[in-house]
């Protein structure tokens, strides 16, 4: 007489898109795409700083990235889902949340309902503007855009919930905000606003730099015409080429035919 034979065990996983809802799973997608975009454009410090989304739906849990994974590999599935004191909601990685990430994060989306992305970068330029005393310079029609910037001052390593206060209070209502010796912060209504602001706002630091490293005088033009430019420039729920939702499409286009693993 045969053994009997015992049949094998299958362990059936559900993919994450299956596990969330079409509209936090769309986030997910737009997220990890800004990941990659932002990684395509040169601005990233390996696996360091972070991007996070507010989930739609959920107002207080917000989508950020795994500690551990550099930007190029950023995908949907991999978000970690987190509530606004720090507990892991969904993680499907096998990766945890940057200190830091959490506490500048955390801090914007509780106060300001009125975005729903943020971005920190640490780039060569940001971080070199972040450190002149003079702050960023109104030098060029990009560097226009920001002719209202915040400011704050550095305090170390930003892993004390403590400091959430006082990021909040020197952000204020502005959309982007530089960090004193340490780099760039933006918010924006959406992902795709988030994402032009930050890509802008690196542009002017950019200028700035090469600027003044030519030795030479510069010009700055009167404060009548920076109001007016930035009047014009600032961002408007009813420009799409004001606040990132024109050119998104495109740009996923571009990463589309580059590599569409983002979207997995």
């Amino acid at each position: 007489m045969n053994p009997p034979v015992n049949a094998p065990t299958i362990k059936i996983v559900r993919s994450v898109r299956e596990q969330v809802s079409p509209e936090e799973w769309q986030t997910r997608v737009n997220l990890a795409a800004c990941y990659r975009l932002v990684s395509l454009y040169g601005m990233t410090e390996m696996i360091a700083n972070h991007i996070s989304c507010r989930v739609p739906g959920e107002p207080n849990h917000f989508l950020i990235n795994p500690y551990g994974m550099l930007y190029e590999e950023m995908d949907a599935s991999c978000m970690i889902k987190v509530d606004h004191d720090g507990n892991v909601i969904f993680n499907s990685s096998d990766y945890g949340v940057n200190a830091a990430g959490f506490v500048i994060h955390s801090a914007i989306h509780m106060a300001r309902h009125d975005v729903d992305c943020v971005a920190h970068t640490h780039t060569p330029a940001g971080m070199a503007v972040s450190a002149m005393e003079c702050g960023l310079l109104p030098l060029a029609q990009t560097s226009m855009r920001f002719v209202h910037v915040a400011y704050h001052d550095f305090e170390g390593i930003a892993d004390d919930v403590d400091e959430r206060e006082r990021l909040v209070r020197d952000l204020g209502d502005h959309e982007a905000m530089i960090l004193r010796n340490h780099g760039l912060l933006v918010v924006g209504r959406t992902i795709p606003s988030a994402f032009n602001v930050l890509y802008r706002f690196e542009r002017a630091c950019e200028v700035q730099v090469m600027a003044l490293s030519c030795n030479t005088k510069l010009t700055i033009p009167s404060t009548e015409i920076l109001e007016k430019t930035f009047d014009k420039v600032k961002p408007r729920v009813d420009r799409p080429n004001r606040n990132g939702d024109l050119a998104w499409p495109a740009l996923l286009r571009k990463l589309d035919r580059i590599d569409p693993s983002y979207r997995n």
